[in-house]
């Protein structure tokens, strides 16, 4: 029995001992199904962590994409407004004909600095320019002798040629040598040369000259600069046009018209007559001095007026420095031409046969 008994307790002990180690287990089983719960619930909830993240930093991007695209569509659109600009600007431009290139006046251009060689040349090709225009340039003053220029010249003073040659056949008609001149009344004389202007002044010249030529030259005009120079009334621009015109002597005359014209043709800055006559000499051969005189005047005459040039229809304006300052169109020029270039009576009342113009009517009521 005993051994059946303990045979029996035997058969329990393991049983409860079973139990035990099955009530050992489940403690272990359950933390350990806790740990695993915790595991998985941390595990859980860092993958939920990760994916907020993941889910934020999407949003983040779709926002930047979004302000991106936002930004970018105003540009493109900017683009686009200014490219439909530009199509539409070279579209009216493409429509509208080329504007037409107007030449720049010289005196509106900068001025361009010349050499003294290039205003040599470009001087005397104007003086061959203004010879084949001016053929016929002559002294513009009625004159038979030395005499009769002498006088015409000193009256030409402050006044025209055309009025000194109205004035003098009646004077030349009453005195017609020095000795003559030197006798006359003054108060006659004054009277002959009244239309002259300044004609006091002018009397009294005429009664120097005239007596001077009678006592030191025996009644005949010295052919010398130095000894015309001496008389009264006479200084070197008279006395280039009587020796000039009256003796064949190469002279260079520096009148208004000839001082104005040089200056305005950059040929020379000087305002002094006598150091435009130096200056423009040492341009020029001296055979031409005379005429190149003539041919200046009768153009400051007739085309390059002082107040209003006729730049439109001057024959030399492509080598003239100042073309612009007097009227450019054609037509308008035209009009501004004075004597036989317009159609209108020279200043002599006897012109030289090859005159092409128009001679000068005396003076009314002489």
């Amino acid at each position: 029995m005993s051994a059946g008994r303990d045979s029996a307790v035997g058969e329990q002990a393991p049983a409860e001992a079973a139990k035990a180690v099955k009530s050992e287990e489940k403690p272990q089983k359950a933390t350990t199904r806790k740990k695993s719960a915790a595991t998985a619930a941390t595990g859980t909830s860092a993958a939920k962590t990760t994916a907020k993240k993941t889910t934020a930093k999407k949003t983040t991007a779709k926002k930047t994409a979004t302000a991106a695209k936002t930004t970018a569509a105003p540009k493109k659109a900017t683009a686009a407004t200014t490219a439909t600009a530009k199509k539409t600007t070279a579209k009216k431009t493409a429509s509208k004909p080329p504007a037409a290139k107007t030449p720049t006046p010289a005196s509106k251009a900068a001025p361009k600095a010349e050499s003294r060689v290039a205003m040599v040349r470009r001087a005397r090709r104007m003086n061959r320019e203004l010879a084949e225009v001016y053929p016929y340039a002559h002294p513009e003053l009625d004159f038979r002798d030395s005499f009769e220029l002498l006088v015409a010249t000193v009256l030409s003073a402050q006044t025209t040629d055309l009025r000194v040659n109205q004035t003098t056949p009646a004077l030349f008609a009453a005195y017609p040598t020095p000795e003559d001149m030197a006798a006359a009344d003054p108060e006659r004389l004054e009277e002959l040369i009244r239309p002259t202007g300044f004609f006091r002044a002018k009397a009294k010249s005429l009664l120097g000259l005239s007596t001077a030529l009678r006592d030191r030259f025996d009644g005949e005009v010295p052919g010398r600069l130095e000894d015309l120079v001496t008389l009264p009334g006479v200084g070197r621009k008279t006395a280039n046009v009587v020796l000039g015109n009256a003796f064949g002597v190469p002279g260079i005359t520096v009148d208004t018209h000839f001082g104005r014209l040089v200056r305005r043709f950059r040929w020379t800055e000087q305002q002094d007559p006598e150091k435009v006559e130096a200056e423009i000499a040492d341009i020029f051969p001296k055979s031409e001095w005379t005429m190149l005189s003539h041919r200046v005047v009768f153009h400051g005459r007739r085309v390059c007026h002082s107040r209003k040039p006729a730049c439109g229809a001057c024959p030399i304006a492509h080598d003239c420095p100042s073309y612009g300052e007097g009227e450019l169109d054609p037509e308008k020029a035209k009009k501004l031409l004075k004597y036989e270039m317009g159609g209108q009576p020279g200043q002599r009342l006897r012109p030289p046969a090859d005159y092409p113009g128009t001679p000068a009517p005396p003076l009314a009521g002489r």
